[in-house]
Order: structure tokens, then C-alpha cells, then sequence
């Protein structure tokens, strides 16, 4: 068995619990200039999109090679390989049914 190199940090040695604890109750965000109009127009919302019916995660055991070429499909298209995979299926399942 081979014994691990480093410990749980980044240089190698544990954090130390001196260390005083931060306060998430009180951020300080006082260095943080004001945003401006334009940085709002040129902003977006993130995470999952309201009012669309919600899709259900699962998981899908593919070879390398596919999702590899999946990947590149997308990239041509110019949107995410699982967009494109949940496209190809709808395509495909809309076609039997």
C-alpha cells in the first residue's frame, strides 16, 4: 500500500485550527465598488430556469468514444453535450411515437 504524500491541503502540510473563524453572519463588503447600469444590462441569471417543467437527473452509462463525439457535435453547435443529448432523444422518441 503506498502512503499518501501530502496531507489535506494544498502545500502539503493540515491547516492549522488556530486560525480565527470567519463571521458569514457579517460579511464585509465595503472593497466592493457599486455595479454599474451597464454591468446590469450585460448580466444574466444563473442557475435553473423558472416556469419550464423541471427535468429529472438520471444517469447514463456511455462509452468514451461516444460522449466524445457527442462532445464535439455540441461544441460545433455551440451549446452543452447534455442539451444535445436531450435533444437527439426528443428527436428521437418524438419520431415513434
Amino acid at each position: 500500500m503506498i502512503k499518501k504524500r501530502f496531507g489535506s491541503s494544498a502545500r502539503g502540510t493540515r491547516a492549522s485550527g488556530k486560525a480565527e473563524p470567519t463571521s458569514a453572519s457579517r460579511p464585509d463588503f465595503s472593497d466592493i465598488p457599486e455595479s454599474t447600469e451597464e454591468e446590469f444590462r450585460r448580466s444574466r441569471q444563473v442557475g435553473r430556469p423558472s416556469g419550464k417543467m423541471a427535468q429529472q437527473l438520471i444517469a447514463l452509462r456511455l462509452s468514451p468514444w461516444l460522449v466524445s463525439q457527442l462532445r464535439k457535435m455540441a461544441a460545433r453547435q455551440r451549446k452543452p453535450y447534455q442539451t444535445l443529448i436531450h435533444e437527439i432523444l426528443e428527436r428521437s422518441v418524438s419520431r415513434v411515437s
